[in-house]
């Protein structure tokens, strides 16, 4: 055990050693990983700057899912996130037209920065399920390459459209109730819609946040697992159902507020750097070089 965490060490001063412009980037290193490392499962980091060590492939095709865009050979995630997708598709099975849910991506298989599409996902515990009624499940891979899900917004995302029903509020509301959930992004007019047909209890309304896109898909962030140590945790959402907000999020899609006006004086805004291997936390060098 001291003999690897020495070589970790090296590692990781290695990579300080050499100069930010001359380091790789993140993106780059684990984009070029096909399998995941030989280790115990465990995330590191956070969800968006983070990597997962021993991660788990969810099976192409199950019982009550399959996975899409299966060239991205994103289809990799802690066991939570697996455990998650195939309970959540097994209540999504038993609504009306769908047999289950078709998962599009949630990690690398040593998660870490993506070449494309996204911030977060770097921890095998982001998932997006796909809006589309899994209506089959013996797609082919071409298939899966081709077809595209439906949008559930109208108005620019203030209302839902014609294809929201009442199997998506019960499936998002499965995913919410699910004590592993941290956080579900939709877009603000489908939260707004799921407000007002609550009934009950409405706690777990508080897990849905309205957020920019996500009206092809809904985003699931599962929790940090318990004793997972190197990993940090989504903030707790602010008090209350959150209703109100996201009705004043489309409030501000129907009659946009005035720009608020530049400051001349104000410095330009720095462009977002791009992430080294040296900018994640230290476990993510030895979870690139593991076998």
């Amino acid at each position: 055990m001291v003999k690897i965490r020495n070589s970790l060490a090296l590692i990781f001063a290695l990579l300080l050693a050499v100069p930010a412009g001359a380091q790789p980037l993140a993106k780059q290193e684990f984009g070029a990983k096909r399998v995941a490392s030989a280790q115990k499962s465990a995330p590191f980091g956070s969800y968006s700057q983070g990597c997962i060590a021993g991660a788990e492939q969810l099976a192409e095709t199950g019982p009550t899912w399959q996975a899409m865009r299966l060239s991205r050979n994103r289809n990799w995630g802690h066991p939570q996130a697996v455990d998650f997708v195939k309970d959540l598709s097994k209540v999504a099975a038993k609504q009306p037209g769908w047999k289950g849910l078709y998962i599009g991506d949630i990690s690398q298989p040593r998660g870490g920065p993506m070449l494309s599409g996204h911030r977060s996902h770097q921890l095998g515990l982001d998932i997006d399920i796909w809006m589309l009624p899994a209506s089959r499940l013996n797609l082919s891979r071409n298939t899966r390459e081709n077809i595209s899900s439906i949008s559930l917004r109208r108005a620019k995302g203030a209302f839902v459209n014609d294809n929201w029903s009442r199997a998506h509020h019960r499936i998002i509301k499965a995913a919410a109730k699910d004590k592993r959930t941290a956080r579900i992004f939709v877009f603000p007019g489908a939260k707004v819609q799921m407000c007002k047909d609550a009934k009950g209890d409405r706690r777990w309304l508080r897990k849905i946040r309205p957020w920019y896109g996500h009206h092809y898909h809904f985003h699931v962030r599962l929790a940090c697992p318990r004793g997972a140590r190197g990993c940090v945790n989504q903030d707790p959402p602010p008090r209350g159902d959150g209703c109100a907000d996201a009705q004043k999020w489309v409030d501000d899609i129907l009659n946009p507020p005035a720009p608020r006006p530049r400051d001349p004086n104000a410095p330009a805004p720095k462009p977002r750097r791009e992430l080294r291997v040296a900018d994640l936390p230290q476990q993510c060098a030895g979870v690139l070089a593991a076998r």
